[in-house]
């Protein structure tokens, strides 16, 4: 009979033993599970994360590639139709001369068509003057091979050597670009014409005192 409530006491102390472990257990495995939902809810959040950039990136490269077609487009307008301005204010001038020129027959009056044509030629300047297309001036101003191309050398005692004396085809500026050389008469060197004779004349003196 003590046996028998020996038993009954040690089964009830290792009932309230494993009642005491399954608690002690309880909280562990919550708190394993909740670490578990935190790092779902970490990946979760993360994916989303991924999810948003891989979308911006996306429309980054749309973007892009929208603006690298309106740049070729551009370029390519650019290139092709690059004098259209320039074009545009040339056709008043032209329409200047074809206005002159139909009523050029008939005109009595030879100084009003000049002055017409002048007029039409000076708008015509101003229209390159406007593009940055400067005509040179040359007349008078010493010869430089980057401005001018000498046609010949002319004699003229009133000017220093190497002064261009006249301009027989005028020369052009694009901002900071000679785009044509001005073709120019130059005036010579009479230094060297002066040296050549004296040598003559030395020559011609030794000539004669040796006869």
């Amino acid at each position: 009979m003590i046996k028998g409530k020996k038993d009954k006491i040690e089964e009830s102390e290792n009932k309230i033993t494993d009642d005491k472990q399954e608690e002690e257990k309880e909280p562990s495995e919550v708190k394993e599970i909740s670490e578990i939902e935190k790092t779902e809810e970490k990946i979760s959040e993360l994916e989303k994360q991924v999810k948003e950039l891989e979308d911006k990136f996306l429309r980054k490269v749309a973007e892009f590639e929208n603006y690298k077609r309106r740049a070729e487009n551009d370029q390519f307008n650019l290139i092709t139709y690059g004098a259209e301005s320039f074009i545009v204010k040339l056709l008043p001038v032209i329409d200047d001369f074809e206005r002159s020129l139909q009523h050029i027959d008939t005109a009595n009056d030879s100084e009003s068509i000049k002055k017409g044509i002048k007029l039409v030629y000076e708008k015509l300047l101003k229209v390159l003057d406007e593009q940055g297309i400067k005509k040179m001036e040359s007349v008078g101003k010493p010869f430089n091979v980057d401005y001018h191309d000498a046609l010949m050398q002319r004699k003229n005692e009133k000017v220093e050597p190497h002064t261009v004396l006249e301009e027989i085809e005028p020369g052009y500026i694009y901002r900071e670009k000679v785009i044509r050389h001005a073709k120019v008469i130059v005036s010579e060197d009479l230094s060297e014409d002066i040296d050549q004779p004296e040598e003559s004349n030395s020559d011609d003196a030794i000539n004669k005192k040796e006869n």
